[in-house]
């Protein structure tokens, strides 16, 4: 394997961190992730039985989660404390993030089921795919979005707030604020009213 990283006395966390190249099965990644996997399992049997109880677990999971917002299980994750999430936002069943960049959630967001935000990139070059590597881009989902639901976000994507992007669309680029985006890949086909 070509030695990717000759000269580069960063850990793979750190350049993961700096959205560079790195290998994802590093040792120390690797245990953030399994400990990720095990709190995101632990959540979705707790939270039928005592939902305040699996708010604790979602709190140690998340980077950041704000008051009166409300995460249906099952939710799977990368690592859980690169993803916040602001106030009164409601997710529904099914949702993944992949955090291995930040994903930003903001207030008042509405997201169905079924909801992929995917920070993951790959080389398409063979040789660095088959050797492992991948980098990522943040995602950031503005204020009072309303994702559809089986939308999937891109990586390095944001959407401005209020916009409503209708379900199964993929959204490959960014989405500016107020407006209504559908399809694959995702295009605007209308404008809202920001003061209605």
């Amino acid at each position: 394997m070509t030695d990717y990283f000759e000269g580069d006395q960063r850990s793979m966390r750190e350049r993961m961190q700096a959205g560079d190249l790195y290998i994802a099965d590093d040792a120390e990644l690797a245990a953030d992730s399994r400990r990720a996997i095990s709190l995101a399992d632990r959540y979705t049997r707790l939270w039928p039985q005592d939902p305040g109880a699996a708010v604790e677990l979602l709190n140690e999971l998340l980077g950041a989660i704000g008051a009166d917002t409300e995460v249906r299980p099952p939710l799977y994750v990368d690592y859980g404390k690169y993803i916040s999430i602001g106030e009164r936002t409601f997710i529904n069943y099914n949702f993944t993030a992949l955090d291995v960049a930040p994903i930003t959630i903001g207030d008042d967001v509405q997201i169905g089921p079924n909801v992929q935000l995917l920070t993951p990139t790959h080389p398409l070059e063979p040789g660095p795919r088959r050797d492992k590597l991948e980098a990522a881009r943040p995602i950031s989902i503005g204020n009072n979005v309303w994702l559809g639901g089986g939308v999937i976000v891109l990586p390095g994507v944001s959407i401005g707030e209020n916009t409503v992007v209708g379900a199964g669309a993929v959204v490959t680029k960014d989405l500016p604020p107020n407006v209504v985006a559908v399809g694959n890949p995702a295009r605007t086909v209308r404008e809202l009213d920001a003061d209605a």
